[in-house]
């Protein structure tokens, strides 16, 4: 049986979720990154354990530069509970501090990264700020990588390379962006229940995963409404497959789903 609290999904539900989940997790490679790949690594700051370390696990192997990106968000508190009850962060203090310096306990402090090669930038708030404020910090300090390995939330990774793409886009120097969130989400159902193939401690509960998942084709279509350059103009134009779009719409109309995700509060 699943160790979950949130119940089976149909086929149909669970093919949409885990085709949209792998669309927007936005995974350029097979196997993780291998030095060559980047010249700097760069995690904007999240609540997925498993993405963290990822790149954390990524920065002590390559040697590779890692700069952490964020500040204090409207989601920097899930951060702090994931944090709280992991068995082995728990002892990093958090209250009022940023995610990026947070991160950075956990890859020097777990992950022995060298200090001398974590970056932070602690004042952004939102997507949009992690990828200008990270412009602005590698520009102050002269640093023109020519590739770029980008890690974030898997259900942010699309957006989050788009509005990166979208700051760098006037710039004659931009870096090759290659996108890797660390893991791609999947879940499964049994007759009773529905939980992530991946077993690890630090992921989303699954009714969340579902919500951000949702809310983020509204926000990457290009349109009146929407981030790119048809609307507010945040992201680059992303093409969105019709599987994904097919996949989008049959999750928004499920009345089933919708009463499940109602009466968990979202």
């Amino acid at each position: 049986m699943l160790t979950t609290t949130f119940p089976a999904l149909q086929p149909t539900t669970i093919n949409a979720i885990n085709t949209l989940g792998e669309w927007l997790s936005h995974n350029e490679f097979a196997a993780p990154p291998a030095v060559c790949d980047g010249q700097l690594i760069i995690l904007a700051g999240n609540a997925v354990i498993p993405t963290i370390d990822a790149a954390c696990e990524l920065a002590a192997n390559s040697e590779l530069p890692l700069l952490i990106t964020g500040g204090i968000g409207h989601s920097t508190t899930f951060l702090y509970a994931e944090i709280a009850k992991h068995p082995r962060y728990n002892t990093i203090p958090t209250t009022g501090r940023a995610e990026a310096a947070i991160i950075k306990d956990i890859a020097t402090e777990f992950w022995k990264v060298p200090a001398e090669k974590v970056l932070t930038e602690v004042k952004s708030t939102n997507c949009g700020e992690n990828a200008r404020f990270t412009y602005e910090l590698l520009q102050t300090l002269e640093i023109t990588p020519a590739r770029a390995i980008i890690i974030q939330d898997p259900t942010m990774q699309r957006r989050t390379v788009a509005t990166f793409e979208r700051v760098w886009q006037s710039d004659l120097h931009k870096p090759q962006w290659r996108s890797w969130p660390g893991f791609v989400p999947h879940l499964v159902s049994d007759e009773t229940h529905t939980a992530f193939s991946l077993h690890e401690k630090g992921l989303w509960p699954v009714e969340r995963y579902i919500s951000l998942a949702l809310g983020e084709i509204p926000r990457i279509r290009d349109d009146a409404q929407g981030y790119g350059p048809n609307g507010r103009d945040f992201i680059s134009h992303v093409d969105i497959p019709t599987a994904v779009m097919n996949a989008w719409e049959i999750l928004a109309n499920d009345a089933a789903l919708a009463q499940l995700m109602h009466e968990r509060g979202l």
